[in-house]
């Protein structure tokens, strides 16, 4: 960071000292907040809209729902943790860093993402039924040099948040400490199965402050374990509790399919984690990915349809009526919010365990691999500019993957660009992912369809295949 911007994140930061410091106190934390509304359309100007700041004051004066959740995730979450996720997550990834993403983005005509997701290792202590990583084996690992050498192109460039999944994250913990450490300006979040946390490395944790958690789940005991492992439930019960009483940020990740559909999106199991102090919540559309997949797996055009319907009800109203409530996020059935398919570096790409840059955690194809090249030359890859060429895929917002609504086009894409499989495991020919996915999306058509006309009266455009 230059000067300025130094003296900008230190503005910031000394009125996120003074809202923690006012967090028990409404009515000066509701004066803070207002504040920091009015420095962040002063420093933003115009960038996200105007309404995003008549929408959080309007909040904000009302004691609307998305204000106490905000007071009840300060409340809940350790001053530190608190401030690091707001100044990273916040001023550095959501402003600084996103203008500049997209200043580079239109002056080298490429995607510039704001997340990069990365698989330090492939090692994992599960085998999860319908886990892409499961593909991949076990026997991989990025180095850490070459993981602090991503991140730091990736800062010089505007990327300050990092996802990391696998194999399992935490059997690399040693290295992710030393690179949130290295890296202060940076949030990280893992997608874990929380069965390697312990007191010890959830202290380091909450000492660094700019770690989130993502924690695997996929149902109540019985379903979750059926997928997960016998013991799988217990052990992230009581990482959740742990967690939760040390102040930590973290939330859920749930792939939802054709079986778990009526345990994860119940009352109960949302109830459940807000129990447990989850303050999000991921759920992903299971992805008929690899050669073992189960097409099966898939859920019904009706299911998908109640899972639209479910997400934002519950993101509207409070599950047990209590005015408790956590933050949903649905990875396909929300394209609409974020103008359909986000990955090939529109938002976020993918870093595979052997070091191949991805569009998509989900598609794995790649034209180079980040051990070879540096990360504006990954981001420069043929495969990526043909999907910035490409996208959206669907002027339907509600299909927006060109691998599980518009198979076809992914077949097209991987043959343009020549683009090999990276599937670690047995490489997957694309018409054969593509014939998976087929009648799926013939079926969910009509559906989508009928949503996106009901959601989106206004809008002129019909499908595009």
């Amino acid at each position: 960071m230059n000067f300025l911007h130094m003296a900008e994140r230190k503005g910031f930061a000394l009125l996120a000292d003074q809202i923690i410091a006012h967090r028990n106190d409404q009515e000066k934390w509701t004066s803070d907040m207002l504040h920091l509304v009015d420095m962040s359309e002063k420093f933003l100007g115009s960038f996200y809209g105007e309404d995003i700041y008549v929408q959080a004051r309007k909040q904000l004066k009302e004691n609307g729902r998305w204000a106490r959740f905000a007071l009840h995730a300060l409340q809940s979450v350790h001053p530190r943790v608190a401030k690091t996720a707001a100044l990273n997550g916040g001023f550095q990834a959501a402003f600084l860093g996103r203008q500049k993403t997209l200043s580079l983005s239109e002056k080298y005509g490429i995607n510039i993402p704001w997340i990069i997701l990365m698989d330090p290792t492939s090692r994992c202590n599960m085998h999860c039924t319908g886990c892409w990583a499961a593909e991949y084996g076990h026997t991989l690992d990025i180095s850490y040099e070459t993981l602090d050498q991503i991140i730091s192109e990736g800062e010089n460039m505007g990327i300050y948040f990092y996802m990391m999944t696998g194999g399992e994250p935490m059997t690399r913990w040693n290295d992710i400490r030393k690179l949130a450490a290295s890296h202060p300006c940076c949030e990280f979040m893992l997608f874990t199965n929380a069965t390697l946390i312990n007191p010890e490395n959830v202290q380091e944790m909450t000492a660094l402050g700019n770690i989130a958690l993502s924690i695997s789940i996929e149902g109540f005991e019985e379903t979750n374990d059926s997928r997960r492992g016998k013991g799988c439930f217990r052990r992230v019960m009581k990482a959740m509790d742990l967690l939760h009483r040390q102040g930590m940020l973290f939330g859920s990740s749930t792939c939802y399919t054709k079986k778990n559909i009526p345990d994860v999106m119940s009352d109960r199991f949302f109830n459940l984690l807000i129990d447990r102090g989850c303050l999000f919540a991921w759920f992903f559309h299971y992805m008929p990915v690899g050669q073992d997949a189960a097409p099966a797996l898939l859920p019904t055009p009706d299911q998908r349809a109640y899972v639209y319907h479910r997400i934002r009800e519950v993101r509207r109203s409070s599950p047990d009526g209590q005015g408790r409530f956590l933050f949903p996020m649905d990875f396909q059935n929300d394209g609409e919010f974020v103008n359909g398919c986000i990955a090939g570096g529109r938002c976020y790409c993918h870093i595979n365990s052997n070091g191949d840059m991805e569009p998509c955690v989900f598609i794995h194809y790649s034209n180079m691999n980040i051990k070879n090249h540096s990360l504006l030359e990954c981001l420069s890859q043929p495969l990526f500019r043909v999907y910035k060429k490409r996208q959206p895929f669907n002027h339907n917002h509600l299909r927006p993957c060109p691998m599980l609504e518009n198979p076809e086009i992914l077949g097209q894409m991987i043959r343009e660009v020549h683009a090999p499989s990276t599937d670690l495991m047995a490489p997957e020919q694309p018409d054969n992912l593509f014939q998976k996915c087929v009648s799926y999306a013939a079926a969910w058509t009509p559906e989508a369809e009928k949503l996106w006309k009901e959601s989106h009266p206004e809008s002129t455009h019909g499908s595009n295949s």
